[in-house]
């Protein structure tokens, strides 16, 4: 029994519900190796009521439900659909900024908001996103937090889940659920008339509900708004980046900047990551940039805020002065043609046309894993030597390096450039891409999000894992309807 066109009309509305040709066709791939499926429609939810409906109606009629909030081009395999007969849920309607709060420093939205739309709505408020590293225009701020990106300022991560605070859910059983704060005493339209803002994740009761949703691709339901903690926005902020030919010096110096609690943004990159960032639309610039930095860059701020922040950014340079002395590093304002100021309001932005991974030849596939500071130059020199084998030296493929959660980990990405029109290039990137997962996993690398065939290397690994995933799917997911064929589903 499949789902009828008519009722998912009087769901939604007839405005909303797509099944042409075209619209098909842009939801049965992205810019992954994901094989292409196309759904058998797309709808288009305005309400949480109508999401809750939407999930009722699968329920009935075992039709899987893929649900999306981010615009196109989408990364990482997990919004095409894996069966056929599916109704791809496309959340980029639900606009609602339900709440900017600079006195409890958070905020709520619904999962159409993007990064692009919230900005400057907390700027105003005199709030700013802990936000990824240059997410595309295009990218929902409650899709990024429920997929754990890692945030540029690791001294205000608190917890791997941060940013994310409370959320509400329609799971796979079609009930509505809140968690952490929102779940109660009373409604959260209660909570609000005395004073109360939906901030702290944990709860109800003993559990941090939220975690079983963020990185569940969808797999458990569907999320209609959630609660993101904010910080103050800074009076005075001064960017520096220090360039080496070797990763070690870099990663010691980026640790004790978080330790010590001296930097805001803070992050390492390749050479060409670091260009693909930088470069303007301009014929050549992109591969100017990347002939004159150094093969690695960490890139960190300092800032002062309300009280005395002259004193306190002078007393942090000179503190990080004494810190680069020590290991041999010298801070600049400017290297190889990159303006520290400059990066700083790049990255404290959504990425400008076209998105920065798409930069160098048009394509992206990213391994991403987390680490211990000490383990990263081995891992990132297997790879080397993998993409040797493949035909790839080091400046031909990306890394980024993020210090999470007040610098006790990492997360490092490989970020494997390729030419979509040339089938030999992506057949490389492929086998490599699989070669580094496999490798990664074998050296202790831990893949907390993995997304498509990764997905299928890293669940294997774990059977007890994966035993109690299927049981909280059964749970959460009877009918096994939200996304089936992604994660071990």
């Amino acid at each position: 029994m499949m789902i009828e066109r008519k009722k998912l009309a009087e769901t939604v509305g007839e405005s909303n519900l797509y099944d042409d040709e075209a619209t098909l066709e842009a939801y049965s791939r992205d810019m992954s190796f994901a094989n292409p499926t196309r759904p058998r429609f797309v709808v288009k939810p305005h309400t949480a009521t109508e999401v809750k409906e939407l999930v009722k109606l699968a329920r009935e009629t075992n039709t899987p439900l893929v649900p999306v909030s981010s615009g196109a081009p989408h990364f990482r395999g997990d919004t095409v659909p894996s069966t056929g007969g599916a109704v791809v849920v496309d959340l980029s309607e639900m606009k609602k900024i339900v709440f900017v709060d600079r006195a409890r420093r958070v905020a709520m939205v619904e999962p159409g908001v993007t990064f692009g739309e919230l900005i400057p709505v907390a700027r105003e408020e005199g709030i700013r996103l802990n936000m990824p590293l240059l997410p595309r225009s295009t990218k929902s701020v409650v899709g990024s937090m429920l997929e754990r990106e890692p945030v540029v300022m690791p001294s205000y991560q608190w917890d791997v889940s941060d940013p994310l605070a409370c959320l509400e859910v329609v799971f796979g059983t079609g009930d509505d659920f809140r968690t952490g704060q929102a779940a109660g005493p009373g409604t959260v339209e209660e909570q609000w008339a005395v004073g109360g803002r939906q901030k702290a994740p944990y709860g109800p009761h003993v559990a941090a509900w939220h975690r079983l949703v963020q990185g569940a691709q969808g797999t458990m339901g569907i999320v209609t708004w959630a609660s993101l903690r904010c910080e103050l926005l800074p009076q005075v902020q001064e960017a520096f980046l220090v360039g080496s030919a070797r990763l070690g010096p870099l990663l010691e110096m980026a640790r004790w900047l978080i330790r010590l609690r001296l930097v805001n943004e803070c992050f390492v990159l390749s050479g060409l990551d670091l260009a693909a960032v930088s470069a303007q639309a301009r014929p050549g610039h992109l591969q100017r940039l990347r002939s004159a930095l150094p093969a690695w860059t960490l890139f960190y701020v300092v800032a002062g805020y309300e009280y005395f922040p002259e004193e306190r950014v002078a007393v942090n340079i000179k503190d990080i002065s004494a810190l680069g002395q020590r290991l041999g590093l010298e801070p600049v304002p400017a290297l190889g043609g990159i303006s520290a100021r400059e990066l700083m309001k790049t990255v404290q932005q959504p990425s400008g046309e076209p998105y920065w991974k798409l930069r160098y030849k048009g394509g992206c596939e990213d391994v991403l894993f987390l680490a211990p500071f000490d383990r990263l130059e081995v891992l990132t020199e297997l790879v080397a030597r993998l993409a040797l084998e493949d035909g790839l030296t080091v400046g031909e493929y990306g890394v980024y390096i993020q210090p999470t959660v007040q610098g006790t980990s990492c997360h490092c990405e490989f970020n494997f450039f390729y030419d979509p029109d040339d089938a030999q290039d992506v057949l490389r990137v492929k086998r490599l891409v699989a070669a580094a997962v496999r490798s990664l996993l074998d050296a202790g690398a831990f893949f907390s999000r993995p997304y498509g065939e990764a997905a299928g290397i890293v669940m294997n690994r774990d059977a007890a894992s994966l035993d109690i995933l299927r049981r909280l799917k059964k749970i959460f997911d009877p009918a096994a309807v939200m996304n089936p064929g992604k994660l071990c589903f």
